[in-house]
C-alpha cells in the first residue's frame, strides 16, 4: 500500500531524528512512556516495547535532574538492543535548567516539547523560552510548541476573555479558549522563528480532550499556518471510550488532510500493555488506507450461525501471530505489510470474503460438517480439519510470507 498524501495540506519537512515528518512523507505514529525516567533501565525497556510495536518516536518525560541524567543511559541500552527510534524530551516548568544543566542530554534527544503555557511565569515567561530555542539552535534540535487546554497561558486567556467581554456581542467561552490555544501556538512559533529556529524545525499542537472542540481547533489551525501538525486528543480516556473519543476526532481531520504526525492518549487498563495505543494508532492509518503497519485480518461478528466460539479464538491466535511474526518479517520481506487475511464463521459470506483476502479461511458454522476450506490469492487451495486447524493454517500463513514476498536486501534491513 502506497501513503496517500494526495489531498494532505503543503508542509515543509521536519527531521526528527531518522525520521522525516510532513506533507511529503507519511502520517508518523508517535507514543510516550509512563515509567519513571531516571530509571534507566525501566524507560530503556518500555522505549523497545512501544518502538517494537511500531511506535516510529517515542517521547519521554524529563522532569528532574535526575531524568536528565538518565537520558544518556536510556541512550546507551537502546543502543545495545538495536533499537534506533528517535527520543523526544516533554519540558516543562524547569527544561531551559535541564537543557543547560546536561549537556548530553539536550545533544541525545532527537526533539524537544514545550508547552508555552508552562515553558515559564510572567517576565521569566520569555526568557526561559528563549533559553530553550537557543538551546535547540546550538544542537540542531527540531521543537513541537505543544499548547494544552489544561495548561493554557493564563495572561493570554485571561487577555482574550477581557476583550470578549467588552464586545457589544461576546462569543462563548468556549469559542474564546479555542482562540487562544490557536493564538498561543502561532505566536509561540513566530516568537521561535524571530530566536533563529527555522520555519523547517517546528510543529505545533492544540490538544483537548473533547472531540469537537479538537476537531474546530486543528480545522482553524491549519487554515492559519502550514507548519507540519501533530494530532491528538489529550486525556482521551481508557479502553473503548479512549479508543472511539480518538477515533472520532483523527479521523475527520486526517480525512480533511489535517495532520502529519499522531498519538492515541490512552489510559492504560490495569496490566495491559503501554504499547495498546501504538496498536490503536495504526489501525486508524491503515483502516483509512492512509498507512501500511501489518496484515489486516478481516473477521466476521458473529450471528446465530457461528453459535461455536471457535472462529472467535481462530481469529484472536491469528491477530497475535500475526502481531509476533511481523517484527522479523518487516525485516526479511518487502511489502508483507500489505497482506490481507480473512478469518469467517460460516459459509454464508465466509467463502467470498476468503477469496478477497490472499489468505481465508471459512468455518462450516453451527451444525455443518467440521470441515474449513482455505483460499489463496481467490482460489479454494486446501480443506483444513481436526484438532490440528489453527496450527494448520498459521502455517499456511507462514508459508505464503516465505513465498509471495521479496527478500529485503542487508542494506534495506540496516535502514
Amino acid at each position: 500500500m502506497q501513503p496517500k498524501v494526495a489531498g494532505r495540506r503543503t508542509t515543509p519537512t521536519v527531521r526528527v531524528g531518522n525520521i522525516l515528518i510532513g506533507s511529503q512523507h507519511p502520517i508518523v505514529v508517535q507514543s510516550m512512556t509512563n515509567t519513571d525516567t531516571a530509571d534507566a533501565k525501566s524507560t530503556a525497556i518500555q522505549v523497545s516495547e512501544l518502538a517494537r510495536a511500531g511506535s516510529e518516536l517515542v517521547r519521554i518525560t524529563v522532569n528532574t535532574l535526575e531524568a536528565a541524567q538518565a537520558v544518556p543511559e536510556i541512550a546507551r541500552r537502546l543502543e545495545m538492543m538495536s533499537c534506533e527510534v528517535p527520543l523526544i524530551g516533554d519540558f516543562h516548568y524547569n527544561g531551559h535548567q535541564l537543557l543547560q544543566q546536561v549537556p548530553q542530554c539536550a545533544q541525545l534527544l532527537a526533539k524537544y516539547r514545550i508547552n508555552p503555557g508552562n515553558v515559564g511565569f510572567g517576565r521569566k515567561r520569555d526568557d526561559q523560552f528563549a533559553t530553550i530555542i537557543g538551546l535547540a539552535l546550538e544542537h540542531g534540535k527540531p521543537v513541537r510548541i505543544g499548547v494544552n487546554w489544561g495548561s493554557l497561558d493564563a495572561r493570554l486567556l485571561a487577555r482574550l476573555m477581557d476583550e470578549n467581554a467588552r464586545k457589544s456581542q461576546p462569543e462563548d467561552a468556549t469559542v474564546v479558549t479555542r482562540k487562544a490555544l490557536i493564538r498561543s501556538a502561532l505566536e509561540s512559533a513566530q516568537q521561535a522563528e524571530s530566536l533563529g529556529l527555522p520555519h523547517d524545525r517546528i510543529i505545533l499542537s492544540c490538544k483537548v480532550s473533547d472531540v469537537q472542540d479538537l476537531i474546530s481547533v486543528y480545522r482553524a489551525l491549519a487554515g492559519r499556518c502550514d507548519y507540519v501538525l501533530h494530532l491528538g486528543l489529550t486525556e482521551a480516556g481508557m479502553g473503548s471510550k479512549g479508543i472511539v473519543s480518538s477515533t472520532a476526532a483523527l479521523a475527520v481531520l486526517l480525512q480533511e488532510g489535517i495532520g502529519d504526525t499522531i498519538r492515541i492518549s490512552l489510559t492504560p487498563e490495569p496490566d495491559q500493555p503501554r504499547t495498546d495505543e501504538v496498536i490503536v494508532a495504526q489501525e486508524l492509518l491503515q483502516s483509512m488506507g492512509l498507512r501500511a503497519f501489518s496484515p489486516m485480518v478481516i473477521a466476521c461478528p458473529g450471528c446465530g450461525r457461528t453459535t461455536s466460539t471457535y472462529f472467535q479464538s481462530l481469529t484472536k491466535n491469528v491477530q497475535t501471530f500475526v502481531r509476533e511474526r511481523m517484527p522479523e518479517w518487516k525485516m526479511q520481506f518487502e511489502g508483507v505489510e500489505n497482506l490481507s487475511l480473512a478469518v469467517m464463521g460460516c459459509v454464508v459470506n465466509g467463502p467470498g470474503e476468503s477469496r478477497h483476502a490472499d489468505i481465508g479461511i471459512s468455518l462450516p458454522g453451527t451444525g455443518e460438517a467440521p470441515i474449513a476450506p482455505v483460499f489463496v490469492d481467490g482460489k479454494k487451495h486446501i480443506t483444513l480439519r481436526g484438532e490440528t486447524l489453527t496450527d494448520d493454517f498459521l502455517q499456511l500463513i507462514e508459508e505464503y510470507v516465505q513465498g509471495h514476498y521479496p527478500q529485503r536486501s542487508s542494506s534495506q534491513n540496516r535502514s
